[in-house]
């Protein structure tokens, strides 16, 4: 197999992997407010959503895993914001993938 098509794969799966996250209505509820937002804790998160902060958490770990948002430990709270140049490159492979559609 050619470099290229490995690597194109593996951007493949990376996008899929993004968009899979972004599947679930909760998860997009959830990358929607860290728009807004710019960064927050757990807390607000799950307060801005009908769940509990375990399934939220739960959330957070696929958006994380995903290349979507990014947490970093803040004392006894995790602060989360969007991994804006993952983001930027979601919207490039978007771009590309769907060339003709503005």
């Amino acid at each position: 197999m050619a470099v290229k098509e490995i690597l194109l794969q593996s951007e493949q799966k990376r996008l899929a992997k993004m968009l899979k996250a972004l599947g679930n209505p909760i998860r997009f509820q959830i990358v929607e407010f860290l728009a807004q937002k710019k960064e927050c804790i757990t807390n607000d998160i799950v307060e801005a959503t009908p769940l509990a902060q375990s399934t939220v958490s739960q959330h957070l770990k696929v958006l994380r895993e995903a290349g979507l948002i990014r947490g970093e430990i803040e004392g006894p709270a995790t602060c989360y914001c969007l991994d804006v140049e993952n983001i930027r490159w979601l919207k490039e492979q978007i771009s590309r993938w769907l060339p003709d559609c503005r």
